[in-house]
């Protein structure tokens, strides 16, 4: 590990991000250009100490979901990624590896879905980036450190999930197609060692999944309409198209509802209380 280096091009990085680059105000001073410590550690979910250590050359040895964190707030492209990585010494994401890396224009292309809910998930399930509607309709992801923002631990291991299912049926329905996915990607992936783990943990901590695991049935989970439970506004059933990013093996899932109709109405007032909610806690 290259800690000066590293440090050096971490603030390299990070001065030459704009705040409009992130969907963050500019604010009326900064003494220097690009983005604040604060931000990115923001963006990236972790301390604002931890990347300035990081940054002075004396941190600690950051982990693999660290650091294609850190890759994403700081929007970097696929060989800068590479050079992160090769400087914190960890080899970067291989083809047979499921990647955590998001490419700038897709982020570019999250942000501009400002009025609807939108979540990046790579095929292991992991929550690669999201719009404040994506946390103010699942949660605050942030608050998570990146290598548990899983939404397959949300429902199986942690019950944090808000998305509901009125029946039996439908619980079963929603829990198979999940499982059945990932019997999909296990077999497109036999050499990941992040994903091994999270079926092992997931086997060991749920008997839901370790039951339908064992019967190894195979299913292609796309877009579906789904319901979720709200704090502040209530339930909203809305419809969920799957946009896939077939370059990285990446889905963008965007929630919407038919204009005039409840739901659409549900998340008028999820733009204003949610995403309030979380300026206010942050």
């Amino acid at each position: 590990m290259d800690r000066d280096e590293l440090g050096t091009m971490l603030r390299t990085w990070r001065e030459r991000v704009h705040p409009a680059d992130v969907g963050l105000p500019a604010g009326a001073r900064r003494r220097t250009p690009g983005l604040r410590r604060e931000e990115v550690a923001g963006l990236a979910g972790m301390s604002v100490d931890y990347l300035s250590r990081l940054e002075q050359g004396r941190g600690p040895h950051p982990s693999e979901a660290v650091l294609g964190a850190m890759a994403r707030a700081l929007r970097l492209e696929t060989p800068e990624r590479d050079h992160l990585f090769h400087l914190a010494g960890v080899a970067p994401p291989t083809p047979g590896q499921i990647g955590t890396a998001v490419r700038p224009s897709v982020l570019r292309l999250i942000d501009r879905f400002a009025d609807l809910p939108a979540v990046l998930l790579n095929v292991r399930r992991d929550v690669l980036a999201w719009n404040p509607m994506a946390a103010a309709l699942f949660g605050d992801f942030s608050a998570d450190p990146p290598a548990r923002r899983n939404l397959l631990r949300s429902r199986f291991l942690t019950g944090d999930s808000r998305m509901v299912a009125h029946t039996a049926e439908d619980r079963a329905r929603l829990d198979r197609s999940m499982i059945g996915d990932l019997r999909g990607t296990v077999a497109r992936y036999p050499q990941d060692q992040a994903l091994r783990r999270l079926v092992a943990d997931l086997c060991a901590g749920s008997e839901t999944f370790a039951r339908i695991w064992a019967e190894r049935e195979v299913i292609a989970h796309h877009g579906d309409r789904k319901t979720f439970a709200h704090p502040q506004v209530g339930e909203l059933t809305l419809d969920c198209d799957a946009l896939h990013v077939s370059a990285d093996d990446q889905t963008l899932l965007v929630y919407s509802a038919a204009p005039g109709s409840p739901a659409a109405d549900g998340l008028s007032l999820l733009r204003v209380v949610g995403t309030q909610e979380l300026r206010t806690g942050s």
